[in-house]
């Protein structure tokens, strides 16, 4: 995988997954696909406020998250919806924080879809990019000091790669062999900005030079992502020290439901990657006929439909909410303001 501190082009081996866990795979990542497709028309309906998706990302995003076991942490970023799911979170649930509804494990005190679910150690996700990576760093760090099982995970994008926070952490990192892996996914583009006007290098050559592994893969070869990353874990988790994988992959659909890559991506460069697509890439590898690929399309429409359905019925956050949480005993000043806010209400 790694010929000195190279990076190399990886590809699947197959057998490291059970067939019944790539059936599986494949069904997460479609189900991911269709979760988007559901969000976007209903943001532009004016149900939910805003979606980042992760169409043409699935093979990237779930292939590595088959990887994670029970005792790791993942520090995400904003399109790693389908690592929640892989976790064991249901698709309401998600659909729950996108409505900002009461059962939002947030309560809707988070921009959508900005997800946290602390009984799956997956953290929140936050605004500002890289921030994610230095505290994915100090937990796996805590981990160390505390001799706990298990590895942090940690993903971000080719152009958050250019962040300082980006360097500092992986520079400790390696300093301190922290049980880590990081995980750019190469989608091409930082909103309208092309990789190769935002970085000279290629983002994986940083690995040697910091003191880390460093391996680049097909991100859109949902298995050999899933070899890489579970191989870097497991280094990780025995003393190896931490890696930057770089996912190569694309990003088919617009950056957020607020920009148009119409504007700043040729129609040529789309369409060859649609050809390249993760879905029919792993249902191909896994010989599933049409009608097979028809019946798991039809199934997890119904599982969104329903998921969909219970979130549009269940109320909004109680007002009184706004202000729990924030100390830990209430003072004066707090109960005060919701005395006066509850009784305005």
């Amino acid at each position: 995988m790694i010929d000195g501190m190279l990076p190399t082009i990886s590809t699947a081996s197959p057998a490291l997954l059970a067939l019944s866990e790539q059936h599986r795979l494949y069904r997460t990542m479609l189900l991911m696909r269709e979760i988007h497709h559901r969000a976007i028309a209903l943001q532009r309906q004016g149900r939910i406020g805003s979606w980042l998706g992760s169409e043409g990302q699935e093979g990237a995003i779930v292939g590595s998250a088959f990887a994670l076991e029970a005792d790791d942490w993942a520090f995400p970023s904003y399109r790693e919806h389908a690592l929640a799911l892989v976790r064991g979170i249901p698709t309401v649930r998600l659909f729950h924080h996108l409505y900002a509804n009461a059962a939002d494990s947030i309560i809707g005190r988070n921009l959508p879809p900005e997800y946290s679910f602390r009984e799956v150690n997956f953290v929140s996700v936050s605004a500002p990019v890289g921030n994610q990576v230095p505290q994915a760093v100090g937990a796996a760090m805590a981990k160390q000091a505390k001799g706990e099982p298990g590895a942090v995970i940690t993903y971000f994008g080719d152009g958050t790669s250019s962040e300082g926070d980006i360097h500092t952490g992986m520079t400790v990192a390696a300093r301190r062999r922290a049980p880590v892996v990081f995980v750019c996914q190469n989608n091409g583009w930082a909103i309208s900005v092309p990789t190769a006007r935002q970085t000279a290098g290629e983002i994986v050559r940083r690995a040697p030079a910091l003191g880390l592994h460093g391996v680049r893969v097909d991100g859109n070869d949902a298995l050999a992502v899933h070899q890489v990353v579970a191989e870097a874990l497991h280094r990780a988790r025995t003393g190896g020290g931490p890696t930057l994988v770089e996912a190569m992959t694309y990003r088919l659909g617009a950056h957020s439901t607020s920009d148009d890559p119409t504007k700043y991506r040729p129609e040529t460069e789309l369409e060859a990657w649609r050809k390249k697509d993760p879905l029919p890439r792993m249902a191909d590898a896994l010989g599933l006929s049409e009608a097979e690929r028809a019946a798991v399309l039809a199934d997890v429409r119904k599982e969104i439909e329903r998921a969909v359905e219970e979130a549009e019925q269940t109320p909004q956050p109680e007002m009184r909410t706004m202000f729990d949480d924030i100390y830990a005993e209430q003072p004066w000043h707090i109960a005060a303001q919701a005395r006066e806010a509850l009784r305005a209400h």
